[in-house]
């Protein structure tokens, strides 16, 4: 008896508690709008962080409660756009599609190197010491931070530079961010053409650590019928709802790092 009778407060007690617990839980309980589960379902489920929310069910309460907008979700375009508008009882909005370029072509072979960086993985890690293993302060670092938080395993490292596979890229836009030099930039999938450089060095210093670098020529801006591109802190940029594609800068640059690049980019992959 004298084990049996605190077995039995014991277990009232805990009868006790855990009623009350349960009576709590329903006075207290925050109703979740079914609006939230229903645009969670709506969203691709790729947890990208893209749309600048830590995920599609963060993304989804923020839309509910007014916070964000929609269309923000990338990955989903506009097919997700417009069932989300259909949630909300709002009008539907186009999502443009786009993709993730990197705007540096100085390769092992044609950019110049001061020193063999051994560090971490990390491209922030490598900035961080002297700047960066090569002599060009705009160019891809190439020690793949990219890589590793693209969801959609759309990046490789290709001879000292990142490269994007555009059938797997969906634009969501987190290599952007995370990437020190930013030089990773969403281009319009329907552009025609691009320019990979982002230096910002003069022509002369240009051409010391890099064989292809954009030298500010002004070439392609002279010889573009429709003034579409110009050269900018001694480096050339396109006006995409300017360009016509014709391709005429790209045939007209010395340096050839205007490129042309329909071929392989799908015009509306998730539109």
């Amino acid at each position: 008896m004298d084990i049996l009778i605190p077995i039995l407060w014991f277990a009232a007690l805990g009868g006790v508690l855990g009623l009350f617990l349960a009576i709590a839980s329903r006075v207290f309980a925050v109703k979740k709008d079914d609006r939230v589960e229903k645009i969670t379902d709506a969203l691709p489920g790729a947890n990208c962080g893209g749309c600048g929310f830590s995920g599609c069910g963060a993304y989804a309460e923020a839309i509910v409660a007014g916070e964000a907008k929609n269309g923000a979700c990338a990955v989903g375009g506009s097919a997700c756009a417009a069932a989300i508008a259909e949630i909300m009882g709002i009008e539907a909005c186009e999502v443009m599609v786009m993709r993730a370029r990197v705007l540096c072509a100085g390769t092992c072979d044609t950019a110049s190197y001061k020193y063999i960086y051994e560090g971490a993985s990390d491209c922030a890690a490598a900035v961080g010491l002297s700047g960066g293993d090569k002599f060009c302060r705009f160019g891809c670092v190439g020690h793949g931070s990219c890589v590793k938080v693209c969801a959609f395993d759309a990046i490789t490292v290709k001879d000292g530079v990142a490269v994007i596979d555009p059938e797997k890229c969906t634009g969501c836009g987190t290599c952007v961010s995370v990437c020190p030099r930013h030089i990773i930039s969403l281009v319009p999938t329907d552009a025609t053409v691009v320019v990979d450089c982002r230096s910002l060095d003069d022509g002369k210093t240009t051409r010391t650590y890099c064989k292809v670098g954009c030298i500010g020529c002004r070439i392609c801006e002279k010889n573009c019928p429709v003034s579409a591109i110009r050269v900018e802190n001694n480096c050339a940029v396109i006006d995409y709802d300017l360009c016509t594609g014709c391709g005429l800068c790209a045939e007209k640059c010395p340096r050839k790092i205007i490129h042309l690049r329909a071929e392989g980019y799908p015009r509306s992959k998730n539109a």
